[in-house]
């Protein structure tokens, strides 16, 4: 206890880290109260007595805007329109070579980050009339094109500024503003959901204390497992040739290029949700949906789960091929004068890190498709669907990865002032590591 309170005074020490910490906390404050301002003209109390569903991808996508979605915020839209852009622009990079060729350029990289923002706007004009047809009760909105238009341009100017809250948390303030918005979106909803499992198991029938305590520790232990599937690396060693300049040698040293288990992050699991939620979208336009499409669309159901879990192993392969790239590795080792001992450089550099790539990708991309369909198996246990949200997918992962990131950027502050790090034993290790950068 005391090393904490040690750790706490020494972070508070930092006159710039103490800056960056406060700018943070009040920016995600600004972000918290916008989402409770509602549309102008719905009527707040109307839309709670109307039961909008509750589950399906109202829930879902609830969970990523901290509630906003289902009260009908200024910010129901979230910071997602800008995660679609983004996602879609990346994907250009791969088929399109002109964008190929201006994401390897400084002046082409600021290009496309306008060209995404271009494409948020759009994407938002879409998804804001979609949004309020599907949502808000008819009952407690206007009958009117003019309250539309202006819902519509409320909605779209709600994203544009919490996308630059995001850009200033990550400027000004301490972590990735983008993610740290998403993952406050999501912990915002873990104090109700815990509660309502804690009223449900201690009421009657319920299983009592004990089966609480058990659902927490196992609760814990994915954690932990989730921890060690972020941070799991493999470390490929790399030798650099003496190099005699003058009457100085450099290089001559022994470095590593950490290859990490899950290099793709969280993107398969948004991937493949995006594609297994089709079917409840179709479902939803019937009034009285066939069986096999209910079947389908059931979250919980074993075809649903299966196909989840497929696609997130499919798309981790894709979005590990797209992250990490084994020729141009083997190219930046080759010009700084590396090389993986006992392996040429060159081609049989690059087949040898491609190897090993796929080899420490398919337990990550199983274990990442198990985490992905843990909250179905939550749920089938007896968990109440608010707090199985937590017990793995998504959620699970973006808090481990963003908190994770925060706290390896609070110990580089401490460890450049010479305090001790966060940690006795190691140090934290982000999934935003700088893990494929080549030292010269």
């Amino acid at each position: 206890m005391k090393n904490l309170v040690d750790t706490i005074k020494n972070i508070w020490r930092i006159e710039e880290l103490r800056t960056r910490i406060l700018i943070t906390l009040g920016l995600l404050l600004v972000y918290r109260i916008g989402s409770y301002i509602v549309l102008p003209g719905v009527d707040s109390l109307k839309m709670a007595s109307a039961s909008t569903g509750g589950g399906g991808i109202v829930e879902i996508l609830s969970i990523f805007t901290g509630g906003a979605f289902t009260r009908a915020s200024i910010f129901a839209l979230g910071i997602m329109p800008y995660i679609s852009a983004s996602i879609i622009m990346q994907l250009m990079g791969i088929a399109v070579p002109a964008v190929q060729k201006m994401q390897r350029e400084e002046s082409g990289r600021r290009r496309l980050n306008q060209y995404t923002r271009y494409l948020t706007i759009l994407i938002c004009i879409f998804q804001a009339p979609g949004y309020i047809y599907a949502t808000i009760d008819a009952d407690a909105r206007p009958d009117s094109q003019f309250w539309l238009f202006t819902s519509i341009v409320i909605l779209t100017c709600s994203t544009l500024f919490v996308m630059w809250l995001g850009e200033r948390i990550t400027e000004r303030g301490l972590g990735n503003g983008i993610s740290l918005i998403i993952m406050i979106g999501i912990l915002a909803e873990f104090p109700q959901s815990f509660a309502q499992e804690v009223v449900g198991r201690m009421g009657p029938g319920g299983g009592g204390l004990v089966l609480l305590l058990v659902e927490v520790v196992i609760w814990v232990l994915i954690i932990a497992g989730c921890i060690l599937l972020v941070q799991g690396t493999r470390r490929i060693p790399v030798q650099f040739a003496k190099r005699v300049q003058g009457n100085k040698q450099y290089g001559g040293v022994r470095n590593y290029i950490p290859l990490k288990v899950n290099a793709a992050g969280v993107m398969p699991i948004i991937f493949a949700q995006a594609i297994v939620l089709i079917p409840m979208y179709v479902a939803q336009a019937f009034e009285e949906p066939p069986q096999w499409l209910i079947s389908i669309a059931n979250a919980q159901g074993l075809f649903y789960n299966l196909m989840l879990m497929f696609m997130v192993v499919i798309f981790t392969y894709f979005y590990t091929a797209i992250t990490v790239n084994p020729v141009q590795l083997a190219d930046d080792m080759k010009r700084n004068g590396g090389f993986i001992p006992g392996v040429k450089p060159g081609k049989q550099t690059a087949d040898h890190i491609d190897e090993l790539l796929s080899r420490i990708t398919l337990p990550g991309a199983i274990f990442l498709g198990l985490v992905a369909i843990l909250p179905a198996f939550a749920q089938m246990a007896g968990v109440k669907q608010g707090f199985a949200q937590f017990f793995g997918g998504t959620s699970l992962l973006i808090m481990v990865g963003v908190l994770l990131d925060t706290l390896q950027q609070i110990e580089s502050h401490l460890l450049m002032r010479h305090y001790d790090g966060l940690m006795k034993t190691g140090r934290i290790k982000g999934r935003t590591n700088a893990a494929y950068g080549m030292a010269g």
